[in-house]
């Protein structure tokens, strides 16, 4: 555990609590809600006796058909996976990486890293093996492919990115796939961000291409699209084979994902993709101006070329490493952000910024905020 790095928003939420009045443009949630069906759901749901007692290891068998639908329907997954229903996100990654990992096994890691991804592989006793992504932030398929060795186990893209915003290319994805399947490997495929993407981008799922239900790992959330983040929802399509491995390490981690969480998961997904495009609209145009002010700074900063999720990585040109130039940000201009190298980016200072957690009023004082405190402390 002294190898595993703290929680970034530790870091950054002691030093809000310092400095009361701090925007923050550093968690990444959205600015909504969920849908008034769900929290009705979850309402009439509380008063059930079967809300307080255990579930099935691997979800409730109809929202688990929910998700399966789901899955063909959008994402075209390929025929033979299992779907699986986790405590989130983070939580279905830890499992299926204990699953297909042994101690001492190593995980490449795409750098800008998800730090969660990092730290996981790190508490499962795995080597993370960081390979930088190309100057256009995309995967470097070359790069990948010598980083391969006998004790390699997993790939992990993350598409849409975090914290980049880079939507990647299903020549991309497929190629890594491919790559995966020539060396009996597994592809761990974060789907987070799948329908944040602008500009004319597309989401691919890699789960889609014939055969890759044998060796890919399809990670999704509730988190994001139905602004269910503190509900803790999660799900995942897995290779068949591991789902046994899968089972035990969910019973003994979490017993079953929370049944008022299902219950509220389930009559969300019941309003569909929908519920989550009628916003993006309007998270556009607050896209656009972030974009417009950012390029606008009059100081050495460069901007990922992003395309979707709701982030940009800024790269600053300045003597003040990452952690301080955020201490500096929110201490004397009030803003909060992501320093980049707990994202695992050495050599310079990084910042992430979140553009999706805030109405457009707020969000103009904190770009403001950020605007003015860039520029003073990198003059």
């Amino acid at each position: 555990m002294i190898s595993v790095q703290m929680p970034v928003m530790g870091f950054v939420s002691d030093l809000m609590q310092e400095n009361p009045g701090t925007i923050s443009l550093g968690q990444g949630v959205a600015y909504y809600g969920p849908p008034d069906s769900a929290l009705k759901a979850a309402a009439q749901a509380i008063t059930s006796s079967e809300t307080h007692r255990y579930g099935y290891v691997i979800g409730r068998p109809e929202l688990r058909s929910a998700f399966d639908r789901k899955l063909q329907a959008e994402n075209r997954l390929d025929p033979g996976y299992e779907v699986i229903v986790t405590a989130g996100s983070n939580m279905a990654f830890f499992a299926s990486l204990l699953a297909v990992t042994s101690p001492g096994d190593e995980v490449i890691l795409l750098v800008p890293y998800y730090f969660n991804h990092e730290m996981a592989t790190r508490i499962a006793g795995c080597k993370p093996v960081l390979v930088s992504l190309s100057d256009s932030l995309a995967p470097d398929l070359e790069a990948i492919q010598h980083a391969i060795t006998p004790r390699t186990r997993a790939i992990v893209t993350i598409s849409p990115n975090n914290p980049t915003g880079v939507v990647y290319t299903p020549e991309t994805l497929k190629a890594i796939n491919c790559l995966c399947a020539e060396h009996g490997i597994y592809h761990m495929s974060d789907e987070a961000y799948e329908y944040f993407t602008f500009d004319g981008a597309e989401h691919f799922s890699p789960g889609s291409e014939s055969g890759a239900h044998a060796h890919t790992i399809s990670l999704f959330s509730m988190s994001k699209a139905y602004g269910m983040a503190g509900w803790r929802l999660g799900y995942m399509a897995v290779p068949p084979h591991i789902s046994a491995d899968i089972r035990k390490i969910q019973d003994t981690n979490q017993i079953c994902p929370a049944i008022l969480s299902q219950v509220a998961a389930l009559a969300a997904l019941e309003e569909g993709a929908d519920y989550c495009r009628q916003y993006l609209s309007a998270m556009a145009d607050v896209r656009t101006m972030v974009l417009q002010r950012l390029r606008d700074l009059q100081a050495p900063v460069k901007i990922s070329p992003s395309q979707g999720a709701f982030y940009y990585l800024l790269s600053i040109d300045t003597p003040l490493d990452a952690k301080s130039l955020t201490a500096r940000l929110i201490q004397e201009y009030r803003v909060a952000t992501i320093p980049g190298d707990t994202f695992g980016m050495a050599g310079g200072t990084h910042l992430r910024i979140a553009y999706g957690a805030l109405q457009v009023s707020t969000l103009t004082e904190a770009i403001d905020r950020l605007v003015k405190g860039i520029e003073a402390l990198t003059g």
